[in-house]
């Protein structure tokens, strides 16, 4: 079958890429045409936009590129009509891949998959009337968006699994370097490590990273525990290390790159920023403090509480539907309560072994099945029967 596939960003090229090797797996004489990246065009097919030429970020770049968003749209439409694929797989990036639906929907009899649904559970929840009606079917890979779609919304959707599990599992199955080793090769000693996971881009870093450093060094300091724990930031792969230098300089800190799952697995604490590596840090588990500075931050907690329609910013707590993990933001973002809740999840805390049966009702909550390979199934068999 002919598949076409629409990606906005880097993780869409990622999971579009191990859902397209699925997709072959099962579909001996598929055939790919895609706007994606180079993940994408490893595994095959023809790649009509490069996802960079489409990824505008905020308000001022996005009204800045209007035009070009526009033309990209405009081209992609028409290609999809030229080509006649079996089915258009969408991922993620909502902003311009509910337009292409629309259109679709609209003007053509082609099916639309939609893969790794849009998160309308935290903001524009009114796109649930598009999605309705112009989205065939939509595959999850958050077990919380069930009840929110079929539940509150009586909109039918396939929960596939979870990648970032999938990809935790693969790597703890084949990692076998021993705590020793991997501090030999990063010049560590052997002090159990506090992990510092600030983020990928610039300004998470900036925001974020002086106060995991202060608020640690408080509590070391204070309980008298310098010479027994170690802190290790996990460098981003896309922040050099002149940018970290101001950060570090002055402190006690190693940073290890590109490591971050060695690195967790052997932290016994880690400070986190949100986003997938709350994720991947319960997935390894290593007690955790959320950390997120805001701007405004009484704002910021009055929206939460008023505008915002989730209980939470972590994925762990949204997974488990309850707070497993603190989350210090806006303005909980401080240093004495950093320090206060990193101390009460090193070895021996109060908090640690409750989080941890936390974390076991997260895994469980997540499931076992391969995420790309059971959604490659379940399109498969939807498309035979049309």
């Amino acid at each position: 079958m002919k598949y076409y596939l629409i990606v906005g960003e880097a993780s869409g090229d990622l999971h579009a890429s191990h859902l397209m090797q699925s997709l072959c797996r099962y579909d001996a004489d598929a055939q790919f045409r895609f706007f994606g990246g180079d993940l994408m065009t490893a595994v095959g097919g023809t790649r009509v936009r490069h996802y960079r030429k489409l990824a505008y970020m905020g308000f001022v770049p996005v009204l800045l590129h209007l035009p070009t968003i526009f033309r990209n749209m405009a081209m992609c439409k028409r290609d999809i009509v030229e080509w006649q694929p079996d089915v258009v797989i969408l991922v993620d990036y909502p902003g311009f891949n509910l337009n292409i639906a629309q259109y679709l929907h609209s003007h053509t009899r082609i099916p639309v998959f939609y893969y790794i649904s849009p998160k309308i559970w935290a903001w524009k929840e009114w796109r649930i009337r598009n999605i309705k009606r112009d989205v065939s079917e939509l595959f999850s890979i958050l077990p919380f968006e069930v009840p929110f779609f079929e539940v509150r919304h009586h909109y039918p959707i396939h929960y596939v699994g979870n990648p970032t599990a999938d990809e935790v599992r693969n790597f703890r199955a084949s990692y076998t370097e021993s705590r020793q080793d991997f501090g030999t090769r990063h010049q560590l000693d052997d002090r159990p490590i506090i992990a510092l996971l600030a983020g990928s881009r610039r300004q998470e870093i900036k925001d974020n990273l002086p106060m995991m450093i202060a608020a640690t060094e408080r509590l070391l300091e204070r309980r008298g525990l310098t010479r027994q724990y170690q802190m290790v930031l996990a460098g981003a792969p896309s922040i050099d290390d002149a940018y970290y230098a101001p950060f570090l300089e002055g402190h006690d800190v190693a940073m290890v790159r590109n490591e971050t799952y060695p690195l967790l697995s052997h932290a016994v604490s880690a400070l986190v920023t949100s986003g997938t590596a709350t994720l991947e840090t319960a997935l390894f588990g290593v007690p955790q403090v959320v950390c997120y500075k805001t701007p405004v931050p009484r704002l910021i907690r009055f929206a939460f509480n008023h505008i915002i329609h989730v209980r939470f910013i972590s994925l762990v707590n949204l997974i488990a539907d309850s707070e497993v993990v603190p989350e210090l933001l806006a303005d909980r973002f401080t240093l004495e309560g950093i320090a206060s809740h990193l101390e009460r999840i090193l070895p021996g805390g109060a908090d640690r072994a409750t989080m941890l049966e936390g974390y076991a009702e997260v895994q469980r909550r997540l499931g076992d099945e391969v995420a790309p390979d059971n959604a490659a199934r379940i399109m498969i068999d939807k498309l035979s029967q049309r």
